[in-house]
């Protein structure tokens, strides 16, 4: 029996959270579903995963501009995949100029419109092949910091990243985790101390984690337990996440003393960068701003 490639399994833990959510790629969530739960007793899902991941518009060109930099002839190869969601050994042999210039080129050749307004090539001492880079510099949210409502671009920013989350429990369709969230000081991203917080494990009592013992590493997607960590896995997913919140933060400090406090004139800020956002992440930017008007 042909087991479903890891890296495609790997794809559908990450990418099935947003998507059931209706944030993000087709309405394909039973599939990915199927998908990330596949193992190799048992017989793998009909629906192919590649012409659903080419869907996901924020994902998909990042895995293929740093396949074709590695020179890996698959983006979902697993290699490509664990590099974009949490970080990898294949992210110190891709130069970071390198493929935010290509990454640019690609997005600019394709009109992809206001999905990628951020993307510039002033952006690009921020740019990672990782879904860091994407969350924190690339979605509008992290602009909204400063318009003076920072609790909802908070909480999007803090669902959106991929955390590192240690088991204590596990009972029923929930677990109880040991992870730390996104602070911010009024200036500056950071993370908090630990807590211990409820999330999702199983739909149905299928999960893509089974069976999690009380001290294992996890990630979470969305509110969701979505991939056993490795301690090498969990290291990258450090490293990168260190990086990225240092480069953010570089750029915000520099915005603020390019244009003075944000907050001074939220109202402007929020329709600006409501403009931008897709309509699937609308109703968020509704919330954080009070109604984009």
């Amino acid at each position: 029996m042909t087991e479903v490639p890891p890296g495609q399994r790997l794809f559908a833990r990450y990418a099935y959270a947003p998507n059931h959510l209706g944030y993000c790629g087709p309405a394909d969530a039973a599939a990915l579903f199927e998908l990330g739960c596949a193992t190799p007793e048992e017989r793998p899902p009909s629906a192919p995963l590649a012409p659903i991941a080419a869907r996901f518009t924020g994902v998909w060109p990042y895995l293929t501009v740093l396949a074709e930099l590695a020179g890996i002839g698959d983006p979902l190869d697993e290699r490509v995949v664990r590099a974009y969601w949490t970080g990898g050994p294949l992210l110190d042999t891709v130069d970071r100029t390198a493929f935010g210039t290509r990454l640019l080129e690609r997005i600019s050749a394709t009109g992809a419109g206001r999905y990628w307004t951020h993307l510039t090539k002033e952006l690009l001492p921020e740019a990672a092949p990782t879904h860091a880079f994407h969350v924190f510099g690339v979605y509008p949210w992290s602009r909204l910091l400063t318009a003076g409502q920072p609790e909802h671009p908070l909480h999007v920013l803090d669902s959106c990243r991929i955390r590192w989350a240690q088991i204590v429990s596990a009972a029923g369709d929930h677990a109880v985790v040991r992870t730390s969230s996104l602070t911010w000081d009024s200036s500056r991203l950071g993370l908090g101390s630990e807590h211990e917080e409820t999330v999702r494990l199983t739909e149905g009592g299928r999960s893509f984690v089974a069976h999690p013992r009380p001290g294992e590493w996890v990630t979470l997607h969305w509110g969701w337990i979505s991939d056993r960590l490795t301690d090498t896995d969990l290291s990258y997913l450090r490293r990168w996440t260190d990086w990225q919140l240092a480069a953010t933060n570089t750029r915000l400090a520099a915005d603020t003393d390019r244009h003075g406090r944000a907050a001074s004139q939220p109202s402007g800020l929020l329709r600006d960068v409501c403009t931008d956002i897709p309509d699937k992440h609308r109703a968020i930017c509704e919330v954080a701003a009070g109604g984009c008007q």
